[in-house]
This record gives structure tokens, sequence and C-alpha cells, in this order.
């Protein structure tokens, strides 16, 4: 499985962004999609996961503020990322899960005035 992230960049607290990861290969295989993010000096971290029926999983300092979402056709995973603060300053990196776990190259989204 190989996977294709775009979408990040620079924007000001309180603004949006919409990351896109595409998968091709192995899709079929595939169980969970999900993004992680890892800022400067920290771990990385599950930000939104979502499962091939649906179920979503975020964690709780983006809850409210992001949507995880996919669509099957496409083999591509969305993230809506609404009021965004600073502190969502990071790399965030796609993931898949099914047979093995696969990541994609990260994309860097910058918060800040």
């Amino acid at each position: 499985v190989q996977l294709q992230a775009s979408g990040g960049g620079l924007v000001q607290p309180g603004g949006s962004l919409r990351l896109s990861c595409a998968a091709s290969g192995s899709v079929f295989s595939i169980i969970l999609m999900g993004w992680y993010r890892q800022a400067p000096g920290k771990q990385r971290e599950l930000v939104a996961r979502i499962a091939s029926g649906g179920t979503t999983t975020y964690v709780d300092s983006v809850k409210g503020r992001f949507t995880i979402s996919r669509d099957n056709v496409k083999n591509t995973v969305y993230l809506q990322m609404n009021s965004l603060k600073p502190e969502d300053t990071a790399v965030y990196f796609c993931n898949a899960f099914g047979q093995n776990d696969y990541w994609g190259k990260g994309t860097l989204v910058t918060v800040s005035s």
C-alpha cells in the first residue's frame, strides 16, 4: 500500500485546512486509515482514524474541531481541520493499517499569525 498525502500549509489561528491521503496498491487489505502528527520535540500521536465501516476516533484535543472522513471509492481519507490553534502545528502523517502498518510522507501544518 502506498499513501500520498497533501494539503498542509501555513494558516492563521482560527483558520481551516483540509488534508487528503490517497491510498493505492493493495487497498482491499486496509482496515483503518488515519492521521497522526508529530510536533517538534514531541512523540507522534494519533489525531483521528476511521474504520472501513465508518467508526471514527479522535484525540480529545481535536474533538469538535477536526473531522475525518473516508471515500472508499477513491480510497482516500480526508481530515478537515477547523478552528486551528498554534498547538496544532506539526507534521501530519497519513496511516493505513491492515495486513501491515503503512505510512505516508508527512505534510507540515503550521498555525501562526
